[in-house]
């Protein structure tokens, strides 16, 4: 995944791996039943913290790319 914000401070490998883990365990604390509510509320917590709407964007749609 390329950085869609240049100058920004991009995660390693390493540090994208531990965002996936932590992800990972907090969708499954959650459970099947709240995960879309958690990852809208996470979602929007980072756009707030992105403080970009067009960069936001951006991120969803290089997410939508090869689902």
């Amino acid at each position: 995944m390329n950085s869609q914000n240049p100058g920004s401070h991009a995660l390693t490998v390493p540090g994208l791996e531990q965002v996936y883990d932590q992800l990972a365990t907090a969708i499954d604390a959650v459970g099947p039943q709240k995960t879309e509510l958690f990852l809208v509320k996470l979602a929007l917590m980072n756009a707030n913290a992105l403080a970009d709407p067009a960069l936001f964007q951006v991120h969803i749609d290089a997410a939508l790319k090869d689902l």
